[in-house]
């Protein structure tokens, strides 16, 4: 799976567009999971302008989930302040924060990242979900 994701991020900084045969062909959840693993945000932006799918679970995971999972474990390992880069990236992509994962049967971003105790992420998702209706 990671030279799949290797030949992307490649792809798109070799030639700054992914040919979209190219990336029909790597649209499964998996590699839009790997590119918020991987904080990768031109290559998530890039698969999610291209039609992958925006509320991709995996592992019982949102997008939107793994990203604040992401955001927090790398703080704790590395000691470097929390950030919310892939969490922005993805509500202003239309992640949806208020879905909850599993079904419907887990917790939604906003439960999830107050138990991950990002701070930052209930910030920003409290203000997306509270922003006026777009007309």
């Amino acid at each position: 799976m990671l030279e799949r994701y290797s030949s992307i991020q490649w792809n798109v900084s070799r030639n700054s567009r992914i040919s979209y045969y190219w990336l029909r062909w790597q649209m499964d959840p998996e590699q839009v999971h790997l590119a918020v693993e991987h904080e990768n945000l031109v290559l998530l932006a890039e698969l999610l302008d291209n039609g992958a799918d925006i509320n991709a679970e995996v592992d019982g995971l949102s997008l939107l989930q793994h990203a604040i999972d992401v955001e927090v474990d790398g703080h704790v390992q590395t000691g470097e302040p929390l950030h919310v880069d892939t969490t922005v990236l993805l509500l202003a992509k239309g992640a949806d924060a208020a879905v909850r994962s599993n079904r419907g049967h887990g917790s939604s971003a906003a439960e999830y990242a107050s138990f991950r105790g990002h701070w930052l992420a209930v910030c920003v998702i409290d203000a997306w979900l509270r922003r006026p209706p777009i007309s």
